[in-house]
């Protein structure tokens, strides 16, 4: 599996339900001075703006939040528990505040420089534990991902089912059918309780609507 070419803004300026279904099967790339690290997008959790409670917009802008308003194709990047970092991508227009959180990968270049930053075996099967894995930290916030070092490129659309199911290590809005991993992929942090909806295909950019099932 090769990476292709870097997503360009348009890409991320919709719906990030679309957007979250589309990142699947693309690759995350860190280009760092201790070499590159990379996987395939296999899970991923949408959030809306004002319209959702999980989302880091609900309530409006803050110094901890204001790069998530910068617009779309922007590296989001927090830290929780005051020591783990979580990278989500920017979607829609500046002032908006959605996002997409990359949850897990399936590790692809670089494995023996991840293994030495996790120091376990467990290397992408999580949010906390991707970023840790390829050195993404909070030096990368509001980082352009149309640039290097750090980028997400075109990959082929999964093999294996897309499905929506809810959220999950949150808790307000955690009913909502906005996580999207590929059914049976190994890498995912948690596999469904509930799915909420299958068969789901990416739109590629188009604008006509989100987690399409396939006929």
């Amino acid at each position: 599996m090769t990476p292709g070419e870097v997503l360009d803004q348009s890409f991320y300026d919709r719906d990030p339900r679309e957007v979250a279904v589309d990142l699947l099967g693309c690759y995350l790339v860190h280009e760092s001075p201790e070499g590159v690290a990379s996987g395939v997008i296999v899970e991923t959790e949408a959030y809306l703006c004002a319209e959702d409670p999980a989302c880091h917009a609900y309530k409006g802008m803050t110094m901890r939040n204001r790069t998530i308003f910068k617009g779309p194709g922007l590296a989001y990047v927090y830290l929780i528990y005051g020591r783990y970092s979580l990278v989500n991508v920017n979607c829609e227009e500046e002032g908006k505040g959605s996002a997409v959180l990359i949850r897990a990968l399936e590790p692809l270049e670089g494995r023996d420089l991840m293994a030495e930053r996790r120091g376990r075996p467990d290397l992408c099967t999580g949010p906390s534990k991707l970023t840790q894995a390829l050195g993404i930290e909070m030096a990368h916030d509001a980082h352009d991902l149309t640039s290097q070092p750090l980028t997400v490129r075109h990959g082929a659309p999964p093999e294996g089912e897309i499905v929506a199911t809810t959220r999950i290590g949150i808790s307000r809005g955690a009913e909502l059918p906005y996580r999207y991993l590929v059914l049976g992929e190994p890498n995912v942090s948690v596999r469904p309780k509930v799915i909420s909806a299958r068969g789901l295909a990416r739109s590629g950019q188009g604008r006509s609507g989100f987690a399409r099932s396939r006929p």
